[in-house]
């Protein structure tokens, strides 16, 4: 499987330009953290975490739609939100998110990998350097 390098998602995020202001980042746990605080160094907004879960360890989806795993902790209503995400091939985590924060102003997608309201690739799958398995 192909990967990339740190330095390589590092030169991307710092050249993405987002045509909003975003009050704060939503990360979805676990893949979503390592990418979402890269963009709060970036951005310099809060950063918050959503705990659903879809795929397992080899990517293979192991519940019919992601899942809550956590109830939701922090304030997302009138707020506008990047929902931040390793990877998106099919599109339902990020559905599932947009769901769970009904009442936010706006809410963009952020994804390393795939596609996105913001997207660094959209290649065939390749290995996270933060992934240590």
């Amino acid at each position: 499987m192909n990967s990339k390098t740190i330095d390589e998602i590092l030169n991307k995020i710092k050249a993405i330009e987002f045509q909003e202001d975003f009050d704060t980042i939503v990360a979805i746990a676990r893949g979503g953290i390592f990418p979402a605080a890269l963009l709060q160094q970036k951005l310099m907004i809060d950063l918050d975490i959503i705990w659903l879960n879809f795929r397992d360890e080899k990517q293979q989806p192991q519940h019919d739609e992601p899942v809550l795993l956590k109830p939701i902790s922090f304030i997302y209503k009138d707020k506008k939100i990047l929902l931040v995400d390793d990877r998106s091939r099919t599109g339902k985590t990020f559905n599932k998110g947009k769901v769970l924060l009904k009442g936010a102003r706006l809410i963009k997608t952020f994804i390393v990998n795939g596609k996105a309201d913001y997207s660094l690739f959209d290649e065939d799958c390749f290995t996270f350097p933060w992934k240590l398995v």
